[in-house]
């Protein structure tokens, strides 16, 4: 490492990068000075940590040599296909050549005998037919002595694969495997895939072609891959697509090579999974494939309805696989994979049934993931679980094909068999999930090895006779070490542990034959070995795996006792924290947690204990489940346990004859078995290997970490490979190479004696006298000793030389350099030593050629310089000739533009700087003004906080004088209370007060039930006088409803009465004589009228005709009632005016006539004036005339008009219908008229409520109104159409009217919808569809609900549709079944009646009435379904039903075939009636519309307040029975005090009694 020598240094650990480049700028033997090459500011040193041997070179901390770069030249040569040509073959070495490889495109680097695989998270074109031809081809020539020892391709995984295959068909016929390893996403899956392409692509080559529809064995084979990912592959968060297993895929060969067939080995399936997988995760993709590619049909088969999810995906509606919220696939979509999963089952001969099975048990697992506990309390008092839905538990198990029984048993009880007894356990819900997730994932586990058992009866040779050799193909986990480490990182690693020793023994047997081709003497080199890690592990009784199993077999055994016993084992001394094999370490922290480490060949490794080792390595299937899936109703399920319970129970060979129950192995023991015959069969075979790495974490292609990468290498063994491969000699050259790299370090040694060119020369010789000639050449430099440069007569060169910094001498064992027959391989020591007086070399020569370099260019340079001055100084001295001539010509005009541009700057000048100063004058007073201001705001401020400040502080110290005031007060009263209770004078004096407070609180307790029963007399006095106001409203209600009778009666009579007039005026006005003609009547009718009658006769007296006596009566008796009115509302003004007084007195007040009349007053004029708009109907019947007969036409026409109250007045007079209210009184008449467009606006000011100024304004203003209601009342049809979100009951009634009524349907949230079915309304029904989706389902809210109840209903059964709840108390409608809700929660629902609406249904055999309550969730909404379902019904009645209208036409026989003219005057005239029937009718609906508006919203006023008045009430009774609790808790108190007063007169008396004795003692002993 001489300076200007390109090292690589060890990055810091934070950062992301293993290590960079930097240059060495100062050597010494304490440290190294450097620089980083692509940063010149980071100059940093590092120190040294080792120095090799006497005089070697040193050894400086996180510092490597570097390589020569590499030309493009070189890597077109492929120079940089393999690692192990490099000469410095190290950590930073290898990861810089790997990311320089994979920038440039190459994912494949050979380094040595392994091939290393970058994932490039692209697809590539390295594997088409073309590529895989070549390496074929090339593999073929190879083997036929044709080709090229060394391959002239570049690194690829078809050529390991072709390697295996060709040294398999070599002499010999040795079977063959590829181990393939790396982390997940690495790409080993796609790696292994690749492999068995183009090893069943040569197998399948000179093959028979199979029968139609057969596949054959290369087929079966690779179609195996899709069912094993589908069922072993999940989606992490490293890879869209890991293997969450291990397998080992051995593919059988005839001797002519062709594929037989393949088998497949698993190992270590990672069961957790199932009920367990972090977010951003995904379960195996065969649930989501079912759940996402399944079609319709399958998906009703095994209850995957989607329908029922509420409108989210069905894989987020399961428990298995919502947890990582199912995220989607990269590469491809699970529809494809269960296309491309279901095709590979068929194409391995899996009939129909057996796919269906299989699926069906997939989505049982589904299912059970799905089933939840309750609590329930067993008869010992103590909680159980049990099954919440058995239902969804029954269709659980017909998926499954198990019982149910036996499967309740198994979620919730557990079985221990003890000494031939059976004790059961009923499990807690929680422990009872854990029961349900391993019942699942012993399902789930059988299941993949019965799969994996399947595949391989598909695939694998028929005879094993046939099977000549093999090609194994490996596709195993790589090394983990984790944040949190547990069982399957032990296992795994373990794994990884012997398969690297393996790997060593392999790497060390290469490296045995290469030195053993050259000729070299190894016996004394030696190779590291990890036995000692592996007996760490897998030792018998103090092996890690051996005391787990031994503590998994204690009755009481955990996993804090198994560490325990570890730590025991191999940390025995007091503080020892590292074993004697330093494998195994654990510091007294670690093991207060149950932690320890072991230190692989990739590092070490923290396990913590405490993470279920033991149930891990039990895994055992309780005896519940085995009952369960060894007697279950399914073929396919026994089947599938048995492939479980052949692999996890085994008879040992000592107990082979013995009864009793097989052995149940544990998980590390059916491990370490596979491992061992897995390690067993790659040791028999030749190994070949592949290491894949990951770029990235972020799966993004062109993007390399190298931290990352590092850590693999580490990780994947292959740095420990190359330790191991360069433990002996590191440094290996070829002769050529080593003669052209150190011929230069001897340029005084002859030409003669040493050549410059090997040609016609022996290599090996003149290497050896090259090693010879720097010996020598090193020894002397030695015994010169230092040379000094300023010496007179040596050359520069020489002066050179000595001038720079010395390299190390070279003085080395000889036997550190071996020379081969085509390799020189040298230590270290010697290679640093060759290097350095190379580097040294090279310094001088380079320094040498600068000089003379240099020189030549400085000499140039003059020469150059030189005539280009003399050429300038000639072209100048022309140049300014020239320009003095010019510059007197120009002087002059130069003088006048010089003046006046001078005056232009001077003024700009000037205005410039006055501009400025008035600028900076601004500016300053500004500032100067601000400054002032907030100078001024700032001592206000300041002013304000001392003030504030001062008041604050005098505001604490006033507050803490006050209580330190009362805190003496307090103390001193505390001291009296204290000594009062010790003198008994005190106590008798508390006892008097006790006495008079006795009394008070008697005489309070008398006032207050005097009190009570005074209120009491008042309440009764009030509920009399209440009873009298409403017999008195009653009364008021008959007497107003007789007087409303009356009052319509006399209408009617008066307007009969005008009608006869009128008909005796226009009868005398018609007697013959009389030629006047009728309004409105055309000369055709009136002269038809005359041929055909000749002369009118006087008209008969009706049958109905009115006296006016009659009349005169009936106002007689109109004026009685009116009279008794006034009188029954004195009284119940006299009867308010009372109940006011009681009210008043009960709160203590007297109020005298003249406030209770003006309370009277205000309660009148607060109460809402309801003004009864109904008309009374018209009673009687008109008797018909007779007239005599007519011919057809006039017949015709007078039946007409007479029908439609057209043609005579009279006629029409008579068969209009007589309303209350005249012509005249009613509302204005409307122009009826064509809109442009609807009117879109929800606000309806009615033509009379709008203030007008003219009667044209409040016609049009009523025309608008009526064109919006009829467009509203179009849309309220259309939202009917559309659904209306309601709340239902179904109310029947029976025809005994004692019976209660029935509720089939109770507060069901549903979808009222009209459906018509035909071209008719008849044929049109209500359908009443259940809201809600899963949500819904989950909370139960439909829960319990009738569906016969919700059969539709056709507008034709309809008979009545009322708003408000009729017939029921809207506040006691029933609340939905099964709902846990409150009485008065319910009724707060149902309190507003103007949200109700009733349809009321035609009789049922079951009924005899149906009534429909409906509940909206406003009152809008109510009353558009209210006007909408009218519209329809009327509409129904007008166009379906029976006519009501007097405009029909009758058929007669008698006027058929004849035509019959009609005057256009009568039909206009019939017309304009009906027009005018129909606007009057518009008009008084839309104005009993609003009115029926005003009217609810008074009604909810009154109800308001009614409510607000019952608080009230409430509030008055909850005071009243608080004041009633306070009066028996001072009585309680009164008498405890009464007690205690007892006792302390007692004690009074005890002590006087002791002290008159203790006195008489005293006075005894004085005497």
């Amino acid at each position: 490492m001489e300076v200007g020598t390109n090292v690589w240094c060890s990055a810091p650990a934070k950062s992301d990068e293993a290590w960079f480049i930097a240059e060495v700028l100062e050597k010494s033997d304490a440290e190294l000075k450097l620089q980083q090459v692509d940063k010149r500011d980071n100059v940093f040193t590092r120190p040294v940590e080792a120095q090799e041997g006497d005089g070697g070179a040193h050894k400086f901390e996180g510092v490597e040599l570097a390589n020569t770069p590499l030309s493009d030249e070189d890597r077109a040569e492929g120079l940089d296909n393999d690692l192990i040509t490099l000469p410095h073959l190290h950590e930073p070495a290898i990861l810089h050549a790997i990311s320089d490889r994979f920038f440039h495109g190459k994912i494949y680097t050979w380094t040595g005998p392994v091939l290393i695989a970058v994932n490039p998270f692209q697809r590539l074109p390295l594997y088409t037919d073309e590529i895989l031809d070549s390496y074929r081809s090339e593999g073929l020539f190879r083997s036929q002595g044709m080709g090229q020892a060394k391959s002239e391709l570049d690194p690829h995984v078809f050529a390991v694969a072709d390697r295996s295959y060709r040294q398999m068909m070599a002499e010999g016929r040795k079977s063959q495997s590829i181990l393939i390893s790396g982390e997940s996403g690495a790409g080993k899956t796609e790696s292994t895939k690749i492999v068995m392409s183009y090893l069943t692509t040569l197998g399948g080559m000179g093959v028979e072609q199979q029968a139609d529809g057969e596949l054959s064995v290369m087929e079966r084979v690779l179609q195996s891959n899709p069912v094993l990912e589908a069922f072993g592959n999940a989606r992490t968060l490293r890879n869209d697509n890991s293997s969450r297993f291990g397998k080992f895929i051995e593919l059988g060969f005839s001797r002519a090579g062709h594929l037989l067939g393949a088998k497949v080995q698993t190992y270590l399936l990672e069961k957790v999974r199932i009920a367990f997988h972090a977010s951003g995760e995904r379960n195996y993709h065969i649930f989501y494939q079912l759940l996402r590619g399944a079609t319709e049909e399958q998906k009703a088969k095994y209850l995957l309805q989607e329908g029922s999810t509420g409108g989210v995906e069905l894989a987020n509606c399961f428990h298995l696989t919502k947890q990582g919220g199912a995220p989607q696939l990269r590469e491809f979509t699970d529809e494809s994979g269960f296309d491309y999963t279901l095709k590979a089952m068929k194409a391995l001969g899996w009939s129909e049934d057996t796919i269906d099975k299989v699926l069906s048990i997939i989505a049982g697992l589904l299912h059970l993931g799905e089933t939840s506990f309750v609590k329930q309390e067993t008869a010992s008092g103590q909680d159980a679980a049990g099954i919440e839905d058995d239902e969804a538990l029954q269709r659980t198990c017909n998926l499954l094909g198990v019982d149910l029984e036996k499967l309740k048993l198994t979620l919730t009880v557990k079985v221990v068999v003890a000494r031939g007894e059976e004790i059961k356990t009923e499990l807690t819900p929680a422990m009872a999930m854990d029961a349900r997730d391993a019942l699942a994932k012993t399902i789930y586990g059988a299941l993949f090895l019965w799969v994996v058992d399947e595949v391989n009866q598909s695939i694998c040779w028929e005879e094993d006779g046939d099977v000549r050799s093999s090609v194994g193909v490996l596709d195993i986990f790589g090394f983990e070490c984790f944040d949190i480490n547990s069982f399957e990182q032990l296992c795994i690693n373990f794994t990884n542990e012997a398969l690297q020793q393996q790997f060593n023994k392999f790497i060390f047997k290469l490296e045995q034959a290469e030195y053993e081709s050259e000729q070299i003497e190894w016996a004394f080199i030696s190779f590291p070995d990890n036995q000692d890690c592996l007996d760490t592990i897998q030792q018998k009784k103090t092996g890690v795996l051996a005391m787990l199993d031994d503590e998994c077999r204690l009755p009481k055994g955990s996993d804090r006792n198994w560490a325990k016993r570890m730590f025991d084992q191999w940390l025995p001394e007091k503080n020892q924290t590292v074993s004697e094999n330093t494998r195994f370490s654990s510091t007294k922290v670690q093991q207060g947690k149950a932690i320890f480490c072991i230190r692989h060949f990739a590092g070490i490794v923290e396990y913590r204990s405490e993470t279920n080792f033991m149930e891990k390595n039990k895994d055992e299937v309780p005896i519940t489940a085995r009952n369960l899936l060894e007697t279950a109703p399914s073929q396919l399920v026994q089947d599938v346990y048995a492939i479980q319970k052949k692999e996890t129970e085994d008879r040992s060979a000592g107990s082979a004859n013995k009864k009793g129950p097989s052995k149940s192995k544990t998980v590390g023991q059916q491990f370490k078995e596979q491992l061992s015959t897995l390690i067993a069969s790659v040791e028999k075979t030749d190994p070949h290997y592949i290491r894949c790495l990951k770029p990235n974490d972020a799966a993004k292609p062109k993007m390399l970490t190298r931290k990352r990468l590092t850590e693999q290498l580490r990780y994947g063994g292959v740095l420990e490979a190359v330790r191991v491969a360069r433990a002996g000699y590191p440094v290996r050259l070829t002769h050529q190479s080593f003669f052209q790299r150190y011929r230069m370090l001897l340029p005084g040694v002859p030409d003669d004696k040493i050549p410059w060119s090997m040609e016609g020369h022996e290599a090996q010789q003149l290497c050896v006298k090259i090693m010879v000639a720097c010996l020598e050449e090193g020894k002397k430099n030695k015994d010169k000793g230092q040379l000094d440069a300023r010496e007179v007569g040596i050359s520069r060169f020489e002066k050179i030389r000595r001038m720079q910094s010395q390299p190390i001498p070279m003085q080395f064992p000889q036997t550190d350099v071996q020379l081969g027959l085509t390799k020189v391989f040298m230590r270290k020591p010697p290679h640093d030593a060759l290097e350095a007086h190379r580097v040294f070399h090279q310094a001088a020569s380079a320094t040498m050629i600068q000089c003379w370099v240099r020189g030549l260019e400085r000499r140039k340079r003059y020469y150059i310089l030189q005539d280009a001055i003399l050429t300038a100084q000639r072209c100048y001295r022309g140049y300014k000739g020239r320009a003095r001539w010019i510059q007197l010509r120009r002087a002059t005009a130069g003088h006048l533009l010089t003046n006046h541009y001078r005056m232009q700057i001077s003024r700009r000048k000037y205005n410039r700087a006055r501009t400025g100063t008035i600028k900076f004058q601004a500016v300053f007073r500004g500032c100067t003004e601000r400054r002032t201001l907030a100078a001024v705001a700032l001592e206000t401020f300041y002013r304000m906080y001392r003030l504030s400040k001062n008041f604050r502080m005098l505001r604490s110290a006033i507050l803490a004088l006050q209580c330190a005031t009362r805190v003496k007060i307090a103390k001193k009263e505390l001291k009296g209370l204290m000594g009062e209770q010790k003198d008994i004078g005190k106590l008798r004096d508390n006892n008097e007060k006790l006495k008079q407070e006795m009394q008070s609180l008697k005489a309070m307790l008398s006032a207050q039930a005097k009190e009570g029963a005074a209120s009491a007399a008042h309440a009764k006095e009030l509920d009399s006088k209440q009873k009298e106001i409403d017999s008195l409203e009653k009364r008021v209600a008959e007497l107003e409803k007789q007087l409303a009778t009356e009052k319509a009666l006399i209408e009617k009579l008066e307007a009969d009465l005008k009608a006869q007039k009128e008909a005796t005026a226009e009868a005398a006005s018609r007697a013959p004589g009389s030629p006047k003609r009728l309004p409105g009547q055309s000369p055709m009718v009136r002269s038809t009228s005359v041929d055909v009658d000749g002369a009118l006769q006087m008209p008969n007296l009706p049958s109905n005709y009115v006296s006016p006596e009659v009349v005169a009566q009936h106002k007689a008796k109109l004026g009685r009632l009116e009279d008794e009115l006034t009188a029954e509302r004195k009284l119940r003004r006299e009867a308010d005016g009372e109940i006011i007084k009681l009210r008043a007195q009960i709160n203590g007040v007297q109020l005298n006539d003249g406030e209770v009349d003006a309370l009277l007053a205000q309660k009148l004029e607060a109460a809402p004036k309801v003004e009864s708009q109904e008309t009374p109907e018209v009673t009687g019947k008109e008797e018909e005339k007779e007239e005599a007969p007519k011919s057809i036409a006039a017949s015709i026409s007078d039946g007409i008009a007479s029908a439609l109250g057209v043609g005579d007045d009279s006629k029409s007079e008579k068969s209009k219908p007589r309303f209350s209210l005249a012509n005249v009184d009613l509302l204005p008449k409307i122009k009826r008229g064509f809109m442009g467009e609807e009117e879109k606006e929800d606000a309806v000011v009615l033509g009379w409520k709008a203030d007008v100024r003219s009667r044209k304004e409040r016609e049009e203003l009523l025309r608008d109104n009526v064109h919006r209601f009829e467009s509203q009342l179009n849309r309220f049809v259309h939202a009917l159409e559309e659904g209306v979100d309601v709340v239902m009951w179904q109310l029947n009634r029976s025809e005994d009217k004692d019976a209660p009524a029935e509720f089939p349907l109770k507060a069901s949230h549903v979808t009222v919808k009209m459906q018509q079915k035909g071209e008719l309304l008849v044929q049109s029904t209500l359908q009443f569809i259940l809201r809600g989706g899963y949500l819904s389902k989950a909370i139960g809210r439909n829960r319990g609900v009738n569906k016969s109840a919700l059969e539709p209903l056709s507008l034709h059964d309809i008979l009545e549709v009322k708003a408000g709840c009729a017939g029921y108390d809207h506040t006691e409608l029933p609340s939905a079944a099964g709902r846990s809700k409150s009485k008065g929660k319910s009724k707060g629902e149902n309190r507003q009646g103007s949200l109700f609406i009733t349809l009321t249904a035609t009789p049922t055999p079951m009924a005899a009435s149906r009534s429909y309550i409906l509940r909206f969730k406003s009152r809008s909404s109510r009353n558009d379904l209210l006007n909408g379902l009218r519209s329809v019904l009327a509409d129904m009645q007008i166009h379906e039903g029976v006519s009501v209208s007097n405009l029909h036409t009758q058929d007669d026989p008698e006027y058929e075939g004849e035509d019959v003219m009609v005057p256009m005057g009568a039909v206009h005239k019939v017309l304009n009636r009906e027009r005018e029937a129909y606007d009057r009718i518009l008009l008084m609906l839309l104005q009993g519309f609003e009115d029926l508006k005003e009217r609810e919203d008074e009604l909810l006023a009154l109800r308001k307040k009614l409510g607000h008045v019952m608080e009230e009430s409430s509030e008055k009774d909850r005071v009243q029975a608080n004041d009633s609790k306070l009066i028996m808790q001072l009585s309680k108190k009164l008498e405890t005090l009464l007690m205690d007063n007892e006792d302390l007169r007692d004690q009074n008396d005890r002590l006087n009694t002791r002290l008159i004795a203790a006195e008489c003692e005293k006075m005894n002993m004085m005497s």
